[in-house]
């Protein structure tokens, strides 16, 4: 199964994005309206600058209360892995496995197609394992 299989699946294909000049306080809000862990950051709306997360905000809240009023740039991850629509659901787990994260931005040609979480990863995983014991299930009672 690939990336590209994953994201055709999801109910929303739309990926949200914030401007890095936005405040955290607007990043809290786009969060919560849209129920996700994650936002990428981006200038133009197609290009990955960064991605940030509920986590980025947690643990710079502990440094200080006024970082709600200050730019998504500066808690931003900068350095961000990406996965291109063509990896495998196997390739990304051990991509967030080993990098600790929780989203991957999906980029082709250098323009943002998709987001995948762990979520989706675990999701999927599961679909494909219900269908091999479906799969089995008929093969051996003859259905």
């Amino acid at each position: 199964m690939r990336i590209s299989d994953v994201i055709g699946t999801k109910a929303s294909k739309d990926v949200i994005t914030i401007a890095p000049d936005a405040t955290v306080r607007e990043l809290i809000r786009l969060l919560a309206e849209h129920n996700v862990g994650a936002l990428i950051v981006s200038g133009d709306g197609s290009a990955v600058d960064g991605i940030v997360s509920e986590r980025d905000v947690v643990r710079r809240l502990l440094d200080s209360d006024d970082i709600l009023d200050g730019q998504v740039a500066a808690i931003m991850t900068a350095e961000v892995a990406t996965a291109a629509p063509d990896t495998s659901l196997d390739d990304m787990r051990l991509l967030m496995t080993e990098r600790r994260i929780r989203h991957v931005p999906v980029v082709s040609e250098e323009r943002l197609v998709g987001i995948i979480s762990i979520g989706d990863v675990v999701k999927a995983a599961m679909d494909q394992l219900q269908f091999e014991r479906d799969q089995l299930d008929s093969y051996v009672h003859g259905a």
